[in-house]
């Protein structure tokens, strides 16, 4: 299971929300040396995401994405506002090793055929749920298309990795749902990297002993940002765990 730091931009900073919209606290004012910071640590993976490019449909961050994969020897998986080809290829080009799309995917399914017919695995798709509805624009609004139905239609689709965050306990440092996360990952066979509610060691131990081989890792905000525990715990306790 994979231990993913995320770094959420906006306005250049690193910044954390509660549910997307409760508040906003920032973090640094240096997005590159945080980046480090988790590399250092021992990520195998970075969870970066353009929060200014999800809430207006146009990347606003691209040139400190392209600091932050520059500086680092991890993989870099990127997201927010990503809503047409060239601005996914712009991401790719810029060495990202897979590019997050959510809200033009989920409307419109074609689209998301058609990026993984040009970019293949470089495709993640991100499913934001609150409940049984998605949240889509930066979660500012609610989608009509349920989850339910939303994985029913991906199972045709190709696609390799979703990203699945559950919006009730983002940032809320509350605990992760574990029937929740169960309940999705045994609804797809596709990979599933898992955010939202990490709170403790506890809740990383609890995740590396789920027992369904889609499950591909979990991504931490908050937590760390917030030193409720070390990424260099995190990833002691769950290479610990024996399932």
């Amino acid at each position: 299971m994979l231990i993913i730091p995320a770094i959420d931009l906006k306005d250049g900073q690193v910044v954390r929300y509660t549910k997307g919209r409760l508040d906003k606290k920032v973090y640094s004012d240096n997005p590159v040396l945080v980046a480090k910071k988790w590399q250092a640590q021992g990520a195998r993976l970075l969870h970066l995401v353009d929060l200014d490019g999800a809430m207006s449909g146009v990347q606003k961050n691209l040139g400190i994405v392209k600091k932050i994969i520059k500086a680092l020897k991890i993989p870099v998986e990127v997201g927010g506002g990503l809503r047409d080809l060239t601005a996914i290829q712009k991401v790719i080009e810029a060495g990202a090793k897979r590019a997050i799309i959510g809200t033009k995917a989920i409307e419109d399914t074609g689209f998301l055929e058609k990026a993984i017919k040009k970019f293949g695995n470089k495709i993640a798709l991100s499913i934001d749920a609150s409940g049984k509805k998605l949240s889509v624009y930066g979660w500012s609004s609610a989608s009509k298309i349920e989850l339910t139905y939303l994985l029913k239609k991906l199972k045709t689709a190709h696609l390799k990795t979703i990203i699945y965050t559950d919006i009730t306990r983002d940032g809320t440092l509350k605990g992760v749902n574990i029937a929740k996360v169960k309940s999705m990952l045994k609804s797809t066979e596709i990979e599933v990297i898992i955010s939202g509610g990490v709170s403790s060691l506890v809740d990383i131990q609890k995740l590396a002993k789920l027992d369904c081989p889609n499950f591909k890792g979990v991504i931490v905000g908050k937590a760390l940002y917030e030193h409720r525990f070390s990424l260099k715990e995190a990833l002691a306790v769950s290479e610990a765990v024996i399932c």
